[in-house]
């Protein structure tokens, strides 16, 4: 867990390898981080702040 309001992806891509063994059968799972926080700040759970930069929304607590 990050734990953090405020994160970079540096710190979501740490998760990978325990993403990869949850699904093996991913091969993309990068692109797929990528994506998930793409669809989290388009439906408002997250902030862009700068490149590779995010913080949650305080509404989305």
């Amino acid at each position: 867990m990050i734990g953090a309001t405020d994160f970079d992806i540096e710190q979501v891509y740490a998760f990978e390898r325990k993403l990869s063994a949850l699904y093996p059968n991913n091969r993309n799972v990068r692109p797929k981080i990528r994506q998930q926080l793409q669809f989290l700040r388009d439906n408002r759970y997250l902030e862009f702040v700068a490149r590779g930069r995010y913080r949650l929304r305080k509404e989305s607590f």
